[in-house]
């Protein structure tokens, strides 16, 4: 399979999608019929990587979560940016609370250390650290894509609230224009606004905890919504995991029911999961092993979802734009 080297061009054709199973080709448009809600996260992302000097040392740091005034939950990188793959940046130092970073625009301090995790801290800034990453940071990027990324680059067309730390990219294979297609075909469209975050660490162990407890926002809006499409019977579709993951871990926390408000949740789907509330997800191709690819198990078996990855590799997929539609026990 072959990764995609860039963002995707302007007014480049639509991301193609495989759906599950049935392996049928289809428009993003085409696998939505009236009746349906369509269930997309709104989080714009933020500039989330930032650097530092630590006694001399350069470092990077990488927002876990969106910041909360002067405080922000981050994740340590030793030398080095993009251009070389995490898996092989070396550690960073080990730093205790009471540290003191230095980036260009203002002074970090290290407020706490994780014993389970030594490179994820708290630290607290001398200014509001959206503020601050606004100043200078810049979109957390991965050695696959060969170009700095803008931070336009990296918002999807539902960007509203910069709270995501890396792009719910799901969220590319829909336009505006499209969207307003399916309102008109019947389909109907919710908004939540869900804190993608990281999904590569370099550290396998830290990897294998991903993802980690993300923020979210329920609006009532969405909530009645939602309520409405159960009663009736309709089908909830979710467009990317981030969705799925919040409306999944409301209903549990709610024992079935939703709950408007702003929540955190640390929920794993996988495959002994059951929905309560999502019956089909868009979503990117995952790798067998990731977390996202036992998440997708919630919906479809791992033999339909392997059998899809050798199918999208045959017909040519690139990693970034490689796009399914997953729906429980039947095809869409």
């Amino acid at each position: 399979m072959s990764p995609a080297t860039g963002p995707r061009a302007e007014g480049a054709a639509g991301p193609r999608i495989l759906g599950v199973p049935g392996y049928e080709e289809r428009a993003f448009e085409d696998f939505l019929s009236p009746g349906d809600l369509l269930v997309v996260n709104d989080a714009a992302t933020l500039p989330a990587s930032l650097f530092a000097r630590f006694r001399g040392a350069r470092l990077e740091l990488r927002f876990v979560s969106p910041p909360e005034g002067r405080t922000a939950r981050v994740l340590l990188f030793g030398a080095g940016d993009y251009h070389t793959r995490t898996e092989d940046r070396p550690p960073p130092p080990v730093l205790r609370p009471g540290d003191l970073l230095e980036l260009r625009t203002s002074i970090a301090r290290v407020t706490h250390v994780d014993p389970q995790f030594l490179r994820l801290l708290t630290v607290e800034l001398d200014a509001p650290a959206i503020q601050v990453a606004y100043a200078e940071g810049y979109p957390v990027q991965y050695a696959y894509i060969e170009r700095p990324l803008d931070l336009w680059d990296v918002q999807t067309p539902l960007a509203g609230r910069p709270w995501a730390v890396e792009a719910p990219s799901a969220s590319y294979m829909t336009s505006l224009p499209a969207l307003r297609r399916l309102r008109a075909k019947g389909v109907s469209i919710a908004t939540l606004t869900h804190a993608a975050g990281l999904s590569s660490t370099g550290d396998a162990r830290l990897d294998a905890a991903l993802p980690l407890a993300e923020r979210y926002e329920l609006p009532l809006a969405t909530v009645a919504a939602v309520n409405l499409a159960r009663t009736e019977g309709r089908r909830i579709v979710a467009l990317g995991t981030t969705v799925a993951r919040a409306l999944e871990g409301n209903a549990l926390r709610g024992g079935g029911e939703l709950e408007a408000g702003r929540f955190e949740t640390d929920l794993r789907l996988g495959a002994e999961s059951p929905l309560r509330v999502v019956s089909a997800i868009y979503t990117g191709v995952h790798e067998e092993g990731v977390s996202h690819f036992g998440l997708l198990e919630a919906f479809r078996p791992a033999d339909d979802l392997r059998h899809a990855l050798e199918e999208s590799a045959r017909r040519g997929f690139l990693t970034r734009v490689r796009r399914r539609l997953v729906r429980r026990g039947r095809l869409i």
